[in-house]
């Protein structure tokens, strides 16, 4: 057998990522923050743009070729500048300070945020005399945790300090003393035993319930109430108290450093009228233009650096106001029929949330199931019933059932306890019961899940005396 070689020609077609492509299919994922920062960096880096009020390229949307959809082939879009400077004025080489968008960024009001913990305690420290180092209280704050516990142990911090266990001791004890009450704990009965005092008229029984606290969390009342030799009715009185005034975590009300403090909607549906009207909030985002005062420079003769450099410059700051509006535009369509399909949700509530999917919308809007994700990925909706991420309007079904979610389930388990007789409450497996009695099949497993996704004691623990 003779083996030969031979040349032949093969056209195919295939999807090539450069890096235009690769910015618009960015931006569309941005959120109008993350946008917003993004814009600034992309202006520090060419010269050629400038914050302006007009449309895109000065010509109306219709007039605007979209970007290509990442599913698609490719097609190289060149910018005709000489188009764009014909009949133009020329400006002055400056940026437009004075514009309404810097305007209102120099008039919004400063937004401080909240002290956290260690702020809190290190002010009470500053404005009290102490008749201990300064330095050493200093430090136990610094070794709290975001919830107010202590991580080192005394013998530690009078080691590092160079200090008596006693003197240590004796810190710690001006610590907890501060406001919140509860900081500075080694433990959970320790936060809540310094906490007693909101408690007025706290009961005798308190000090020997506090050390019941592991049986108490497993619902286990009646055999807190043999050990105490009380009633289980009288336990009961004593769980309310602690939950309704003791704070097991009492430095959580304090910011964190990566405590998130605001939420910017990307998007906000109003209903006019009967009818839901869509807005997308890009009030934050500037308006980009391109600079005239770099035609001259185009004017110069074919083949020059700097020729060659503004057109380079032009031809992207181009594609970035183009893959701005193409986000705007994309994130408008998506939202319209995602308010399209789930219009009974915001009539009326959690319970009438649609099973939906991005291939539904993505077939809708005729794009690719993979520009619906990102041009939903973090990113938020104000609506009439809150403010949701666009994700969560992507509920699964369940099984076979036409029409119902998880989350409305959740909803509906929710509201079957919230009627239970508080003496009997429902079991898990009770609970299947019932939603089965009213067309909805799931296990008793399933039905423990969702309990807990959210955050609703056992059968045990809810039970009242």
């Amino acid at each position: 057998m003779r083996l030969s070689y031979r040349l032949s020609l093969e056209q195919t077609q295939r999807l090539i990522m450069t890096p235009e492509l690769r910015q618009a299919i960015t931006i569309l994922q941005l959120s109008a923050l993350e946008l917003t920062t993004y814009v600034d960096q992309q202006m520090l880096e060419n010269p050629l743009l400038e914050v302006t009020e007009e449309t895109l390229l000065g010509k109306e949307e219709a007039e605007i070729p979209p970007v290509p959809d990442e599913s698609y082939p490719e097609q190289k879009w060149e910018f005709d500048w000489q188009e764009y400077f014909q009949d133009r004025d020329e400006r002055p080489f400056l940026r437009q300070e004075h514009s309404d968008y810097v305007m209102k960024q120099q008039s919004e009001p400063f937004i401080t945020s909240a002290p956290t913990l260690q702020e809190h305690l290190l002010e009470q420290l500053h404005v009290q005399p102490l008749k201990l180092a300064l330095s050493l209280c200093e430090y136990i704050v610094g070794n709290l945790d975001d919830n107010g516990y202590l991580t080192i142990s005394i013998e530690d911090i009078a080691k590092d300090q160079a200090v008596t266990v006693d003197k240590a001791d004796e810190a710690l004890k001006l610590i907890q003393e501060l406001d919140p009450l509860g900081v500075g704990a080694r433990s959970l009965e320790e936060c809540l035993r310094l906490q007693l005092p909101l408690i007025q008229d706290c009961p005798a029984e308190m000090d020997q319930f506090l050390g019941q606290l592991e049986n108490l969390a497993a619902g286990r009342l009646q055999k807190i109430a043999q050990t105490l030799k009380v009633s289980t009715s009288r336990i009961q009185e004593l769980a309310d108290l602690v939950r309704n005034n003791l704070d097991p975590k009492p430095g959580r009300g304090f910011s964190g450093p990566d405590e998130i403090r605001l939420i910017i909607p990307d998007v906000v549906v109003e209903e006019i009228e009967g009818e839901y009207i869509i807005l997308v909030n890009d009030t934050i985002v500037p308006r980009l233009g391109i600079n005239d005062a770099y035609r001259k420079a185009l004017s110069q003769e074919q083949g020059t650096e700097t020729r060659k450099f503004v057109e380079q410059k032009l031809n992207s700051a181009a594609w970035l106001i183009r893959s701005i509006e193409q986000r705007r535009m994309t994130l408008y369509k998506v939202t319209k029929e995602i308010v399209r399909q789930q219009t009974a949700f915001l009539r009326y509530g959690i319970s009438f949330l649609k099973p939906l999917t991005l291939r539904n919308i993505a077939e809708q809007v005729g794009v690719h199931e993979s520009t619906v994700s990102r041009a939903t990925s973090n990113k938020y909706i104000q609506t009439p019933r809150g403010v949701f991420q666009l994700k969560f309007f992507f509920a699964n079904g369940l099984g076979k059932e036409q029409g119902v979610t998880t989350e409305s389930i959740k909803q509906v388990v929710r509201e079957i306890i919230t009627c239970e007789d508080p003496k009997n409450p429902y079991s898990d497996q009770k609970i299947s019961v019932i939603l089965e009695e009213r067309g909805i099949k799931i296990s008793r497993r399933t039905v423990a899940k969702y309990r807990d996704e959210m955050r609703i004691p056992t059968t045990t623990v809810r039970k009242r005396y």
